[in-house]
């Protein structure tokens, strides 16, 4: 199993890139995958993403640990829903300490949990993204108005995530990607007669596999994209792209 990312700045941002993902062990067999894109409109935006991720990240390290001194195994499926509680935990005791508002807490996040060892998959999409699973589109829209995590902190949990309806799990994967909505975004800004689809730019960068031998496979597409057809990406862009070998 490979698994290939990519992070690019938008052409119409400037300072920042607002997205980011994670690709770390959470368990011997077992990764945690994710993709965040912060808000626009939200106060610094970068820093939600980046906060997150760093958070889930330190959350897998100790996951880690956990299973390697426990005898007591839990599912790939439980274990994501423990992770977001522990996010959102974590997330409320920096949010204190720091004075933070929740407009400095807005990213959208795509977040799985994939066992290598049978190429099983459990994912919730927490506001908008897209998860392609062997040539099949999940995309999550929420027309341009995303129900971010940090709207929810104070919450009940255990009430919240029962009611989220963006979950998916995939018994069974052989290419599986999961991206922000960046990917839509494609632009031929020096021949607009020649501005591929947004179905051509996704089976390129998702589905066609060719040149999948090269460790920079997602950013060697991206360049194609820009050298050989003028396509830039305007919005920012994180992709993570695992498949089976």
């Amino acid at each position: 199993m490979k698994i290939y990312t990519t992070l690019h700045i938008g052409e119409f941002h400037t300072n920042h890139c607002e997205d980011f993902f994670v690709n770390e062990p959470i368990a011997s067999n077992e990764r945690l995958i994710a993709v965040l894109d912060g808000c626009t409109m939200g106060t610094e935006s970068v820093f939600a993403s980046i906060l997150y991720s760093k958070i889930l990240r330190n959350l897998c390290k100790l996951k880690f640990y956990e299973e390697f001194v426990s005898s007591n195994p839990t599912t790939i499926k439980s274990k994501l829903k423990e992770v977001i509680k522990q996010l959102i935990i974590e997330t409320k005791l920096i949010k204190n300490q720091l004075g933070l508002e929740t407009n400095e807490l807005l990213s959208t996040l795509i977040i799985g949990i994939i066992d290598t060892a049978s190429s099983k998959a459990e994912f919730i999409a927490i506001g908008d993204g897209l998860i392609c699973v062997d040539g099949e589109l999940i995309e999550y829209e929420q027309n341009d108005k995303p129900d971010y995590l940090g709207y929810h902190m104070s919450e009940d949990f255990e009430n919240w995530y029962e009611s989220q309806k963006q979950k998916l799990s995939v018994s069974k994967f052989n290419d599986l990607s999961i991206c922000t909505d960046g990917i839509f975004t494609f632009k031929n800004f020096k021949d607009k007669s020649k501005q591929k689809s947004e179905s051509e730019i996704i089976n390129h960068l998702l589905i066609d596999n060719q040149s999948s031998e090269f460790d920079n496979f997602l950013d060697r597409k991206i360049k194609i994209l820009k050298d050989n057809f003028d396509h830039v990406v305007t919005d920012d862009l994180a992709i993570i792209r695992v498949i089976t070998t």
